[in-house]
């Protein structure tokens, strides 16, 4: 069957061009209204201009297609709440947030600035979650909501020189953790997209070669599924040249400490025994460790837990 987004509006932020461009392109082709949020600032944040938002725009448009600009900067809170206040007032609904504003200012940690690190965690970060509460009594009152939270390798697996853009892109998980539980009563799915494309915030890393490998319209088709009225939640899902997987986090089985064994030194002496990934789990949420734990303590006493 095929994934179609006929009578529902999509917000996807930074899509003036690279990424946001080619996921509100895919959106708007297959018959989605769109909110083009751009800021049009640099790569490093600096600046601003409509000129990409509005050019997009104007794509959709000559497909036949509907579609709004804003300016937004997704960090300031009232500019949010002016986009989601037109975006209804011009379509009535928001059915689909597509987070993926971002920018960069990659240093080492001991040369960053805390006003660098700061300013990159406000636009990945508090830029999503602004984006996602503002339209979150939207999507529970209509029953239905998609969300997409853009993480990176950067932070599930670390890259030098980008801890500010690492911290941030690593609590993109954390946040769909809990939305997925918040959301799944009402029908909202939230899951993570973690991409490497070719983009301007990569084009000075990579060769022209994978470059050309690795054009954001080969990712697009994996967050399409991930806002599609089907779409699974709270999965990681990392793509890139066509290539698409599914990041998870487990957790090993572990090892128990009793009484007056619970000391770094035998959690020194276990390490290789804790650190075994033999029956490895992933858990569904906080409470399920809690649980394992405990109940891990009681079956070597003896102790029968209600659980």
């Amino acid at each position: 069957m095929d994934i179609r987004f006929d009578g529902r509006v999509a917000i996807v932020t930074g899509s003036g061009i690279g990424l946001g461009r080619s996921h509100a392109l895919g959106l708007a082709e297959r018959g989605a209204k769109v909110v083009i949020n751009d800021l049009g600032v640099s790569t490093d944040g600096q600046g601003a201009s409509s000129d990409a938002a509005e050019a997009v725009v104007a794509e959709i448009k000559a497909m036949g297609g509907e579609a709004i600009a804003h300016g937004a900067d997704v960090s300031n809170e009232e500019q949010v709440a002016d986009m989601v206040a037109k975006t209804m007032g011009a379509f009535g609904r928001i059915d689909i947030v597509v987070n993926n504003a971002g920018i960069l200012r990659d240093k080492t940690f001991s040369k960053m600035t805390m006003a660098d690190f700061r300013k990159v965690v406000d636009v990945h970060l508090i830029g999503s979650a602004n984006v996602t509460h503002a339209c979150w009594p939207i999507m529970r009152e209509q029953g239905y909501g998609r969300v997409v939270l853009t993480s990176s390798a950067s932070g599930l697996y670390g890259n030098f020189g980008q801890a500010n853009y690492g911290a941030a892109k690593a609590a993109m998980m954390g946040m769909m953790n809990v939305l997925h539980l918040e959301g799944a009563r009402d029908d909202i799915r939230v899951n993570c997209l973690a991409p490497t494309a070719a983009t301007r915030m990569t084009e000075s890393l990579m060769p022209p070669e994978a470059l050309e490998l690795l054009k954001p319209e080969t990712i697009t088709p994996g967050l399409l599924y991930l806002v599609s009225e089907d779409a699974p939640s709270r999965v990681i899902m990392s793509a890139g040249a066509g290539c698409f997987a599914q990041t998870r986090v487990y957790e090993t089985p572990g090892i128990l400490l009793e009484g007056g064994d619970i000391t770094p030194e035998n959690v020194a002496a276990l390490f290789d025994q804790l650190n075994d990934g033999t029956g490895q789990e992933e858990l569904t949420d906080a409470f399920a460790q809690t649980k394992k734990y405990a109940r891990k303590a009681a079956e070597a006493t003896g102790l029968s837990l209600p659980w």
